[in-house]
């Protein structure tokens, strides 16, 4: 074993490196350090001893992060309140330069917040004797506090030499796991020698499964509130996907009834954990208690009724967990195109023709988007050139490419497959400026949705700023192809829409709250106007209508009156602090509402000004057949149809989400803010290529 005492720092970090070098052995100090060759390092991460303790019972829940050229390259199990953690778990990494140390380190889970940094250290690849395990201890330490006792991480590493001409799968590689989350790798599994990158990019699929879970219900949940009761919400985290569920209000019992999905990218499973919050205004939410759902403990195409016991609190949590396989989501390179090959897009168009109506109703279209290249683009480095990489997203799905070094004209040349289960939504694709060590820097974006889609046709997208309202620096060139299936498409607009949860939380903003107030405005303009109109349909006053608004409205008064007298004795209770956040809250919360509302009456009248054809059509369709159902059965045998309907349906599907149709098909109309946001802007002329090639000749 060796001590890291006796070893040199970089940065004031420890560097870590085997001491005791047999001379026999083969030395990477007799290597070249500008040898073109590869290398492959493969780790066991064992254990950590005697590890910083980072939350208040005096434990901590620790991983390890592995990162080599500022990339992570590898991410431990969370080990739950142990600070002797066992991990005894492998990786293997493909290192292209031994100048770059392997950097580990060490974090302390904390669910719903930012993790607490618990050390680190490096250890120096080019001390590593070739072809022979060594066991290495590391110290870890704080570069704030260097005096600071942290613990020590064992570790078994080997560095084998590789072949130059395996550079494209160090590639084909870096573009798998440089994807939106931290991934376990699979792709070193397979024997090396005999993969090629166009090989490589046709078998991968990003991840190997999809996890949906319901959360139905909450039952006997501890109360948190003085009121005896709770205002309970629940995180979900698997790995670095996230979600919340909505706030249930003053309830022990809530019953949530909501449907989200997970992407499985560990063939044995993984753990989900899950913790149930009460919200309070004001003031940081309590805890209620937490539990955990191990995935490997579950069979896959099967749904799992799961009742869990909250530790650290009291009630249960009841959920619904299915396994199912992975949909066909890929990279490849450019020479490798599914719809190109006449088989492979005859077999997709198979799989969405119209006769096909009933087979899979969630798997609705197959969506090929190939990202060529962009010009132009902002300087985001010092030097004035960038390191920028794209982001495609469709929903929860995000993949990304490769980064090209100091270029603001990049090419990429990739294609990505998605499988569409909304045709309304939306495809964003985002340039970033890469930095290492620190986040992405932004660099522009564009939002597309399918329906607006023309295939086969390569097109220059300007670039956006975040809020996708105004034009930023380059230009993006895509080709895009869509295929699905339009009754299966028509069908799905009338369930829940798919919500993203890498979504932030809204912020209180005075220019959207003043922007949601005009909007809100607007819409009630023109109800205020059809008022007047059917006023003046009938001409004449009506003094017992203004009597009872009259009564209605001081009745309203007197009970805001009553409330404004409870808020003052509350809040003689409250501090300066709680009383800002409070007021930030509602703020919040009036801005959002006002969104609701302007986006309500928007969808109205975008459905009636066919801003999107599809869903217009889809509505005169709708009508029709209840017309000519109207014509055949009389309306109250409709009616009481639909009434037994939604009664009998909590008995027949215990387990089924709520929803309205109405709101649902409402739901995927744009509103006024998402049709700008949606616009194409055209191309300055100066940022094309033939322009520019006149330019520089003259």
């Amino acid at each position: 074993m060796l001590d890291s005492s006796k070893l040199k720092s970089v940065c004031n970090l420890p560097l870590i490196y085997n001491k005791k070098i047999n001379t026999s052995g083969t030395s990477n100090a007799d290597v070249p350090l500008a040898d073109p060759g590869m290398y492959q390092l493969d780790i066991t991460l064992r254990r950590g001893q005697s590890l910083a303790a980072r939350d208040r019972g005096g434990t901590s829940d620790p991983y390890v992060k592995f990162k080599i050229g500022g990339k992570e390259v590898f991410r431990s199990k969370i080990i739950h309140k142990n600070l002797n953690p066992v991990w005894e778990e492998k990786a293997c990494v493909l290192v292209e330069h031994l100048r770059e140390p392997l950097y580990v380190k060490v974090f302390d889970y904390d669910f719903g917040l930012q993790d607490d940094f618990m050390g680190s250290a490096f250890l120096d690849l080019t001390q590593l004797e070739l072809n022979r395990p060594t066991d290495v201890t590391l110290t870890l330490k704080d570069p704030h506090y260097p005096d600071h006792d942290l613990g020590i991480i064992l570790l078994s590493v080997i560095l084998t030499p590789k072949e130059g001409e395996h550079r494209d799968v160090e590639l084909s590689e870096k573009e798998v796991v440089g994807s939106y989350f931290s991934v376990k790798p699979f792709f070193w599994r397979f024997q090396t020698q005999s993969l090629r990158l166009s090989d490589v990019h046709r078998k991968s699929h990003l991840w190997r499964g999809i996890v949906s879970i319901t959360l139905i219900e909450g039952r006997d949940l501890k109360a948190m509130d003085s009121n005896g009761l709770s205002d309970p919400y629940v995180k979900f985290r698997l790995g670095h996907q996230k979600y919340k569920s909505k706030i249930m209000p003053k309830t022990l019992n809530p019953q949530w009834r909501e449907q989200f999905d997970f992407h499985l990218y560990e063939e044995r499973g993984g753990i989900i954990d899950i913790t149930a919050w009460d919200k309070d205004a004001g003031k940081r939410d309590d805890f209620i208690g937490r539990c955990q759902v191990d995935l490997s403990a579950l069979s896959r195409e099967q749904t799992h009724k799961l009742e869990l016991q909250l530790q650290e609190g009291e009630g249960h949590l009841v959920l619904l967990v299915t396994l199912t396989a992975s949909a066909t989501v890929s990279i490849s390179d450019l020479s490798v195109n599914s719809l190109e090959d006449q088989k492979e897009r005859e077999e997709i168009l198979q799989r969405y023709s119209p006769l096909r109506i009933f087979h899979n109703l969630k798997d609705v279209g197959f969506l090929q988007v190939k990202v060529i290249r962009a010009e132009g683009l902002m300087a985001a480095d010092v030097t004035g050139k960038s390191d920028p990489f794209c982001v495609v997203e469709l929903n929860n799905d995000r993949l990304l490419t490769h980064t090209v070094y100091k270029n603001l004209n990049p090419e990429w040349n990739k294609v990505f497959t998605f499988n569409i289960k909304d045709i309304h939504s939306v495809l964003e694709v985002t340039v970033y400026d890469e930095d290492r060590d620190r986040s992405a820097d932004f660099l522009g974006k564009v939002a597309i949705p399918l329906l607006s889609i023309q295939n086969g046709e390569q097109k220059a997208y300007v670039l956006k700023n975040k809020q996708l309202t105004g034009p930023t620096k380059g230009v993006i060139y895509l080709e895009i192809d869509v295929i699905f299936n339009a009754v299966k498409a028509s069908l799905r607009t009338l369930i829940p829409k798919e919500q993203k949860y890498i979504e932030e939380e809204n912020r209180l903003s005075k220019q959207l709250l003043l922007r949601n107030f005009i909007r809100t405005k607007r819409c009630v303009m023109v109800l205020v106007n059809a008022a007047y109109y059917v006023n003046s349909c009938f001409d004449w006053d009506s003094p017992p209508r203004s009597l009872a608004a009259f009564v209605v409205v001081e009745d309203m008064l007197e009970d805001e009156e009553e409330e404004d007298e409870k808020d003052d004795k509350d809040s003689e209770k409250k501090g300066f602090m709680n009383k800002i956040y409070a007021i930030q809250e509602v703020c919040v919360s009036v801005q959002n509402i006002l969104d609701e509302v302007a986006s309500f009456g928007e969808r109205i009248k975008n459905t009636f000004n066919w801003t999107v054809p599809f869903l217009s059509w889809l509505a005169i369709v709708a009508l029709c057949v209840f017309i000519v159902i109207l014509y055949f059965i009389p309306l109250r045998y409709i009616v009481l149809a639909w009434g037994i309907n939604k009664f009998t349906k909590k008995l027949r599907c215990p387990y089924a989400i709520d929803n309205n149709e109405l709101l649902d098909f409402l739901s995927r109309v744009p509103s006024d803010v998402q049709v700008v946001q949606y616009q194409e802007l055209k191309p300055d002329p100066s940022h094309s290529p033939c322009k520019r090639k006149k330019n520089n000749l003259g």
